[in-house]
């Protein structure tokens, strides 16, 4: 798979801040860390290309560097894709077994699903994932496996997550030039799930928010099931945009500056805490009180929670996130912002905390990994549910449900 080992897994995440790839080992007790890199990402904005080749160098440092670590080749990879191209959308579809009920069998549940899945898509779009909902049997819904029981009518529902083609296939490309394989993609908040959101949050109904740097990804679970994805095109980039331009600094230092100093929340920060701003050119660094990074930082906190509020919303998403709000990604360690989300959202929030893989070093349990890792356990997953480790037909039901394709 992702080396000459067939138990290695690799999963690479390019994102508009940094591209990350982690290498991780399946072994009878589990999955095991190997390695992995980091490198600045370039050439990439707001999860599409914009260069290639300033790209697929990014992608070849990271992967040099998780080679390194792991001692072995990354020949093959799972490949996460975001950015504001993605989008979502629920479907439903079904037929009649006869006038008699009668036992469903695979190619029923086949039918049921191209029906459901046979929605007209623009010439520059693709499926990404066709996840299940519930099957429905005769108006008896909830059901999640339909092979062997009895109906005249047979239904499913499903969530279809799309994005566009170009901005999809040139992502693999710069991967693939990259030196390394594309065995699938992923859409980047699934794969997070896997790694930060709890079991009975997904039953009773939960929002993931992954707050990026081009953009923030969200996804809502109801019943164990995906209900809602969308793409907000905001993200930590803007929150340094915006200190670039108001405090008149170099987006590299305004970058540290909120890293180092951001709160968006200003009556937070003590009235006389002062801070060194460089300036551009040959001019010399001011000084200039901390109060006013945070000026600049709230509302742009404010609009982004405003944004994704106003999409849960008119989804009508927000009454279902009964089990509360979860942030990942690296804007979501910027200092006030889980507040700021509880009083626009107004519901409970939790900063995301990955699981770690067993021998993993500690500073990657972080939420700024949280997909990345999040992508290891969804690849993971995905080899059971294809039957290569369990030949059971109920583990292979989701093959039904083709990543690509209409």
């Amino acid at each position: 798979m992702a080396n000459p080992q067939h138990n290695f897994l690799t999963a690479i995440d390019v994102g508009s801040a940094k591209t990350c790839v982690l290498v991780a080992e399946v072994t009878d007790s589990g999955l095991r860390y190997r390695g992995h890199g980091i490198s600045e990402s370039r050439g990439s904005r707001k999860g599409v290309i914009v260069d290639l080749e300033k790209a697929v160098a990014s992608i070849q440092k990271a992967v040099e560097q998780a080679e390194d670590v792991c001692g072995a080749p990354i020949e093959h990879a799972l490949l996460g894709v975001a950015g504001s191209h993605v989008r979502g959308m629920n479907s439903h579809g079904g037929l009649s077994l006869g006038t008699r009920a009668r036992e469903i069998a695979r190619d029923e549940i086949r039918l049921a699903v191209d029906k459901a899945r046979a929605i007209p898509l623009p010439a520059d779009r693709e499926i990404l994932h066709l996840l299940p909902q519930e099957f429905i049997l005769d108006e008896q819904s909830g059901v999640h496996d339909p092979l062997g029981m009895m109906a005249m009518r047979l239904e499913v529902r499903v969530h279809m997550v799309t994005a566009g083609s170009s901005a999809t296939q040139n992502v693999v490309t710069a991967v693939n030039r990259a030196g390394v394989h594309v065995d699938d993609t992923v859409f980047e908040p699934l794969a997070c799930a896997d790694a930060v959101l709890r079991a009975d949050e997904r039953e009773l109904g939960v929002c993931l928010m992954d707050l990026g740097a081009g953009s923030t990804s969200l996804i809502v679970f109801q019943e164990g099931a995906v209900i809602h994805t969308a793409v907000i095109p905001i993200g930590g980039d803007h929150f340094t945009s915006d200190l670039s331009v108001g405090l008149c600094t170099p987006l590299a230092e305004a970058e540290k500056i909120k890293k180092l100093y951001g709160n968006v929340i200003v009556t937070l920060i003590p009235e006389g805490n002062e801070v060194e701003v460089p300036s551009v050119g040959d001019r010399p660094s001011r000084l200039i009180s901390q109060r006013m990074v945070g000026e600049i930082l709230e509302p742009r906190a404010r609009e982004l929670f405003e944004m994704l509020r106003d999409n849960l919303r008119h989804s009508g998403m927000l009454d279902v996130c009964v089990g509360g709000i979860v942030l990942s990604g690296g804007t979501s360690r910027l200092a006030g912002i889980l507040d700021i989300a509880e009083s626009v959202l107004r519901r409970p929030m939790r900063l995301s905390w990955p699981t770690a893989l067993a021998k993993m070093p500690s500073t990657l349990a972080e939420p700024e990994y949280a997909t990345v890792l999040g992508m290891i356990f969804y690849g993971h997953r995905s080899r059971i549910a294809r039957g290569l480790q369990d030949t059971r037909w109920s583990s292979r039901l989701m093959g039904l449900f083709a990543k690509k394709g209409a």
